[in-house]
């Protein structure tokens, strides 16, 4: 059974729920998603893991304040979490923004986190994702990146439309784009325009440059936990081990087949799979 919590951690309202027992995972979404976006995995990990999925700051059910949203300071919120809740040698797997700041809080903290999953996403700073960044045809790039790290503007945009905004990220980026269902779209809609949380979302972007410096120094010390690193065959591909190995040069991983960007939602199976092979050790 997933049960909620919120607890005050680090400054912030940290809403979070945990299913299961037995060794610890933490698994990190990211935009523009909640910890929803784990449900299946969740359920297929929860009896034989103690399994925590957080809504991170800006998202969800967790505190949206006007700062913070940096990868320094989300690994800070998910490091005070697992102090709170007494957790050690963590599995921790991030999807997109939630693979970059699983992977500081790795960097950061490596008494809590004994191994690593890094799914669809390719770390910033390191040269890699800037690359992706550059217009191609077809809107097939990584334009959003740049988009919505402007001030201000974005928010004008995209206000009142966020349910065909995120329909189109939802399906364009898909490789099965029935895994997200209406009532899954609600769910992702109903959270980002709750007060506050359009503006916190994107800040996420805004701090684009300062989180990708951040990457940078924190590549200089590589890894040295288990690290695995996926990308989807109709989305980012090989990009994610690519620049995985940049920070972890013994990192393993390739390509997930059948998969787009949403990989817990449209390969749970594979993502489960993914958390039971790191936490094994």
């Amino acid at each position: 059974m997933t049960v909620h919590h919120t607890a005050q951690l680090n400054g912030v309202k940290q809403h979070y729920v945990v299913a299961g027992s037995g060794p610890a995972v933490l698994l990190l979404h990211g935009w523009p998603q909640t910890w929803h976006e784990w449900r299946h995995v969740i359920d297929a990990l929860a009896g034989d893991f103690t399994v925590v999925a957080p809504d991170l700051r800006g998202f969800g059910y967790s505190g949206k304040p006007a700062s913070g949203y940096d990868a320094e300071t989300y690994a800070a919120d998910l490091a005070a979490l697992l102090e709170h809740l007494d957790l050690h040698d963590v599995t921790v797997v991030g999807h997109d923004w939630g693979a970059v700041f699983g992977y500081v809080l790795a960097a950061a903290h490596p008494e809590r986190v004994s191994a690593l999953g890094i799914v669809e996403m390719a770390l910033p700073g390191l040269g890699m994702m800037e690359q992706a960044m550059a217009p191609v045809a077809d809107g097939n790039f990584l334009w959003h990146m740049g988009f919505q790290s402007v001030p201000d503007l974005p928010e004008l945009l995209i206000a009142g439309k966020e349910r065909p905004y995120l329909r189109w990220f939802f399906e364009h980026f898909a490789y099965d784009p029935s895994a997200i269902t209406e009532a899954d779209l609600d769910e992702y809609v109903a959270a980002i325009t709750q007060t506050g949380a359009l503006r916190a979302g994107l800040a996420v972007y805004q701090e684009f440059f300062r989180s990708a410096e951040q990457v940078k120094a924190r590549s200089a010390t590589p890894l040295d936990i288990p690290v695995r690193a996926y990308g989807g065959e109709a989305c980012l591909g090989g990009l994610t081990l690519a620049t995985a190995q940049a920070v972890a040069p013994a990192a393993e991983g390739g390509v997930i087949e059948r998969c787009g960007h949403w990989a817990a939602e449209e390969r749970p199976d594979f993502v489960s799979d993914l958390v039971r092979d790191l936490a094994k050790g």
